[in-house]
């Protein structure tokens, strides 16, 4: 279908089935956000500098050169950069769980416009190989997606096709939800729990970049990064939308 008449379509329909706000439930008049109204984009946190630059969280205030993250300084990461579109709070977190737990889709094309808005987050995917952090296969079945898949895929759009995605991992072990549990705990619980996919073959030459939808401790992406470094991955670094 062309663009024009796609668009044509999707106006008639919301005539009748107005979009609502992902954050608060209310109608979604014209605006850069399909799904989020005006009021609650005025409350998203798009991350720009000064922020971590291993786990891209703000900083908020004045800045040290050696400034210390409190949200990732215990962790020993196995990857070089970090970055991330928005903080996990208001329709930032509502965007993620609603693709997450409620299959909406449609929110990625949101997605897709924060990460164009981001300061930064295109120019760090840009001419990298996305590695989305893989499901169990229980738990792909359940979901019928992975929803890091799906964002690294929303990632190649934000950057007009100048990145490519690779599923080099598996996940082996299925483990609980990691979202309750301290650093350690999940650290780990996530012992082993990656490893290369059959068949994936890591160049040392290319520039690989693992998403995943949120960072929280920053433990499932480093574990995914160790198992990356093993088979040979010399630039490697990580991208989450949100943060929190």
């Amino acid at each position: 279908m062309k663009t024009g008449v796609r668009q044509f379509v999707r106006d008639a329909v919301e005539v009748f089935f107005p979009r609502c706000c992902v954050g608060c439930g209310d109608k979604v008049e014209a605006g850069e956000l399909r799904h989020v109204c005006a009021r609650c984009a005025q409350q998203l946190h798009v991350v720009g500098p000064p922020h971590c630059s291993t786990c891209g969280h703000p900083y908020f205030g004045e800045t040290g050169e050696n400034r210390l993250c409190p949200h990732c300084e215990a962790l020993v990461p196995h990857f070089g950069q970090g970055k991330t579109a928005v903080l996990l709070k208001g329709a930032g977190r509502a965007l993620v769980h609603a693709l997450k737990y409620h299959h909406a889709l449609h929110v990625l094309e949101d997605m897709e416009t924060l990460m164009r808005r981001a300061p930064g987050f295109a120019d760090h995917l840009r001419d990298k190989v996305l590695v989305p952090v893989p499901l169990h296969a229980r738990k792909l079945r359940e979901r019928g997606y992975n929803q890091s898949a799906l964002l690294a895929a929303t990632g190649v759009a934000a950057v007009d096709g100048r990145a490519r995605v690779a599923n080099l991992l598996v996940r082996k072990i299925d483990t609980l939800s990691q979202t309750h549990f301290d650093r350690a705990t999940r650290q780990q619980n996530l012992k082993n729990a990656f490893s290369l996919a059959a068949g994936a073959v890591i160049s040392p030459n290319q520039h690989y970049l693992l998403i995943d939808d949120v960072f929280t401790t920053g433990s499932t992406l480093n574990a995914c990064a160790a198992v990356l470094r093993d088979a040979g991955a010399v630039n490697l670094d990580v991208v989450t939308f949100g943060h929190g």
